[in-house]
């Protein structure tokens, strides 16, 4: 039986929100026997020895007034998080959140001892950083503490980490996973935008121009409006493959903060094409997504892959979570979906023979 991963987050919004009440869901729904409801949006409910309700908080780190210095369970419910609360027994934590990196401390040596400190002293495995589109300052700056505590690293955000090629290489160095970059949401606009692109090239359409608008009424997307020029870069990044003119693809991360959609996320995607004779083919999609469950479904992926890698001495970026992020380090065109596949199963496989050691 596989021990718990043992989880710190950088960053208290919805997203943790999601998965925090979603792994007390699916622990309550499997204790008590509704094995259906047990098995909703879960991809892999088992991950090498690692169930999807085999996570315990033990540390987090934020800057908000309504978030620091409060118990983690209450300061994971609050303003301005507007993610649903699930009616399940949710998980109780006595841990606090604490002060994180701020633009003032970012070069004092203090700051760092103490998040680094903070981070053996919890016990964390994994540190997942989670805070706002556009700080790629703190993202290194936990990346960096990550490293000195000896605790894997999973971005799930657009800024640059595991694609930093001097970075990627001290985690590989010291033995120590780094994932990253940007999770691809559950099914999120990038992922179907990216199937539609796909399908286009398969049947001989000729692509001739496509985009993709998101809408949301939670603080991603308030932050997106001035903050979203790295989100487009990674939502571009995950549209790539062989053969497709991202120059012809338009994408606006944020095309609205609408306050009365809370966590729902709308996307509108358009594809036009070419047909036979040059004749025109065109598809309107319209997606509508609980914002922070999609990420979460894949946040609990991440973390796991991060943990298993990790228990297995695998420094660097773990081919097995390629797939789960916009902007791997090793991108999109270079593995084959068997070979990621394969990776994966290895990771698994690996970690299944060390259990049973």
């Amino acid at each position: 039986m596989s021990s718990a991963v043992k989880l710190a987050v950088a960053g208290v919004g919805n997203n943790i929100s999601a998965l925090y009440q979603g792994v007390s869901y699916y622990r309550q729904m499997c204790a008590s026997g509704r094995t259906e409801e047990a098995s909703y949006g879960i991809r892999k409910t088992v991950i090498g020895d690692i169930n999807v309700f085999d996570v315990e908080f033990v540390a987090a780190y934020d800057v908000s007034q309504t978030k620091v210095d409060k118990p983690f369970t209450e300061a994971v419910l609050a303003a301005p998080n507007n993610y649903p609360i699930l009616d399940v027994d949710l998980a109780q934590y006595s841990f606090k959140v604490e002060h994180g990196f701020t633009s003032h401390t970012a070069d004092s040596d203090l700051a760092m001892a103490h998040v680094v400190k903070s981070l053996r002293d919890s016990g964390a495995e994994v540190l997942l950083y989670s805070l706002p589109t556009g700080l790629q300052w703190a993202a290194e700056l936990y990346a960096k503490a990550a490293l000195m505590a000896g605790v894997a690293f999973v971005n799930c955000t657009p800024e640059s980490i595991a694609r930093m090629p001097e970075l990627l290489a001290q985690f590989e160095g010291a033995g120590i996973p780094c994932v990253g970059d940007d999770l691809a949401s559950h099914l999120g606009a990038s992922i179907v935008h990216r199937s539609l692109l796909q399908l286009f090239g398969e049947r001989g359409i000729t692509l001739d121009s496509s985009y993709q608008l998101n809408f949301g009424g939670n603080e991603d997307f308030r932050n997106l409006r001035d903050h979203g020029a790295s989100k487009g870069e990674s939502k571009i990044n995950a549209l790539r493959q062989e053969g497709l003119d991202t120059s012809k693809v338009h994408i606006i991360p944020s095309a609205g903060y609408v306050s009365h959609l809370n966590d729902n996320k709308i996307a509108m995607i358009n594809v036009e094409g070419l047909g036979w004779a040059g004749r025109p083919v065109s598809i309107d999609l319209k997606l509508k997504v609980q914002d922070s469950s999609n990420a979460a479904g894949v946040i609990i992926d991440l973390i796991r892959i991060a943990a298993l890698a990790k228990r297995q001495k695998l420094g660097g970026f773990p081919l097995a979570a390629a797939s789960c992020l916009k902007s791997p380090a090793v991108g999109h065109e270079r593995y084959s979906k068997a070979q990621l596949e394969e990776s994966f199963d290895r990771l698994c496989y690996g970690a299944n023979v060390a259990a049973a050691q």
